[in-house]
């Protein structure tokens, strides 16, 4: 994870972004790729006149907050470059990213009610085979101290832990967790055994799920354990407007911690 890609625009949620991109840089030894993103007003295509106005006040902001974040960033002491551009987050982040090793974003906003941030990670997350880091808009960082690995023994499980390995290996502690009805049995050994041939000892917590959803136990065993992220699969359903499985969706709109997601 050498290049991390950082969604900068004025919103609740950048402050969040900002702090975790570069507790990141620093944990990896990173060049921090930014990103700003004017948004296209939604109004450009049926009121031009009223779309050029509003373009225009959002390119001002823009540019007062680019000014903000660079002399901030001047300050950091991590390796950072920037990039302007106009159009959607969403489509402009999957656009940036064909070199990126880790994209950082928001979860849902619990702050604002837009931009939707949900709507971007999750159509990101649909575009990218890239792992995506989900911030809470209340974060004051990424701290890699004690990781959740939350497995199924799925594709996508086996895709974000694998792709979570560089930031597994910083961790103090790396927790396997497994809702048991709902897991291959096998899993979690073949989980860690492979995370053991990448030099990280994992230990794993079984729940019996019963009636409960899923996401409810990640964050109840998160709170046991004193995890500080997240890894787990994003998946997806047939539909595009369904976008993802209830278990991320409900993890996008809910989760106290940053999310390490990838598909």
């Amino acid at each position: 994870m050498k290049d991390i890609l950082l969604l900068i625009h004025h919103d609740a949620g950048q402050d969040a972004r900002l702090r975790a991109a570069v507790d990141l840089a620093r944990a990896l030894d990173a060049h921090l790729s930014c990103l700003d993103v004017t948004k296209m007003p939604l109004t450009f295509g049926t009121e031009y006149a009223a779309g050029v106005m509003l373009l225009e006040e959002e390119s001002k902001r823009e540019h007062r907050n680019r000014d903000v974040v660079q002399a901030w960033l001047a300050r950091q002491g991590v390796a950072w470059s920037w990039q302007d551009c106009t159009g959607g987050l969403a489509s402009s982040v999957i656009d940036a990213a064909a070199l990126a090793d880790l994209v950082v974003l928001n979860r849902q906003l619990d702050t604002a009610a837009y931009p939707d941030m949900r709507e971007v990670t999750a159509n990101v997350l649909m575009h990218l085979h890239v792992p995506i880091v989900a911030m809470p808009d209340e974060a004051t960082g990424f701290a890699t101290g004690r990781a959740l690995v939350a497995w199924d023994g799925r594709h996508a499980s086996a895709a974000a832990m694998r792709a979570a390995v560089p930031l597994l290996k910083l961790a103090s502690a790396v927790e396997i967790f497994v809702a048991s009805d709902n897991a291959d049995p096998e899993g979690p050994d073949a989980a860690v055994a492979y995370l053991g041939r990448h030099g990280i000892v994992a230990d794993v917590r079984m729940a019996d799920r019963g009636r409960r959803q899923v996401d409810g136990l990640i964050l109840d065993e998160c709170g046991r354990f004193g995890a500080d992220y997240v890894v787990m699969g994003a998946y997806t359903h047939g539909r595009t407007a369904e976008l993802f499985g209830g278990v991320t969706r409900r993890m996008l709109s809910g989760s106290t911690l940053p999310l390490v997601l990838c598909r």
